[in-house]
């Protein structure tokens, strides 16, 4: 029949229509979504052949006495500036004094204590704490090491607009250093049996020298 013919011609001209039209949709999906795709064009592989590498990572143990500080633990920081009392040229033992002004140390389980002198003439150290003999021997050596003036009282130096005294009080300052650092353990200065603290003072008139004070630590 001419009707029925003309029915079947036409729906079969829409098949390929209709088929094109599902794959350009596809492609689009596709263009749009390719990680879900993926996801789902490996998921068969990937229930059936598990990866190594998607294992559950298990927790670290804690560490023991003595180990690392732990993301739980909160490291505790501290920083004070005081002055020490004024003094001319010597080695002053000054361990009584830190600890009197940094009453905060006992509260520290573990930490480091870091001490900065704020000046270029003086100097701070760790040394023998017992015989005194040794800080004036140390004072009278960098005398030595770094005079004042030449064998015959010449000058030895530009720069001396503040008296002959003050290059060489850089140069020691140079030399030993203007910071040192102890670490604490509970509550205490883990110095050495003859380790003090020093304070080398460099200039031959009284000068009065402050300090930084940081402490870094966790608390008991």
């Amino acid at each position: 029949m001419p009707g029925r013919h003309s029915l079947s011609t036409t729906c079969h001209g829409l098949l390929p229509t209709t088929t094109t039209t599902l794959i350009l949709f596809v492609l689009l999906i596709l263009c749009l979504f390719p990680t879900t795709f993926h996801l789902l064009w490996t998921l068969p592989f990937s229930l059936l052949f598990p990866s190594p590498h998607h294992t559950k990572q298990q927790p670290s143990p804690p560490p023991g006495p003595g180990g690392a500080i732990t993301a739980e633990t909160k490291t505790m920081w501290f920083q004070k500036q005081f002055s020490l009392p004024a003094r001319a040229r010597g080695s002053y033992l000054i361990t009584d004094t830190v600890l009197e002004q940094l009453p905060e140390i006992r509260a520290y389980k573990v930490g480091l204590l870091h001490l900065f002198v704020q000046h270029t003439s003086c100097a701070l150290s760790l040394n023998e704490n017992w015989d005194e003999d040794v800080r004036a021997d140390m004072s009278d050596t960098l005398d030595k090491i770094v005079p004042e003036a030449g064998p015959k009282g010449e000058a030895l130096y530009r720069h001396d607009a503040e008296g002959p005294d003050d290059l060489p009080a850089h140069v020691k300052s140079a030399l030993i250093g203007a910071s040192v650092t102890i670490p604490i353990k509970d509550g205490k200065l883990a110095t050495g049996t003859w380790q003090g603290i020093w304070y080398l003072e460099f200039r031959a008139m009284k000068h009065t020298r402050k300090i930084v004070a940081t402490i870094q630590g966790e608390k008991a």
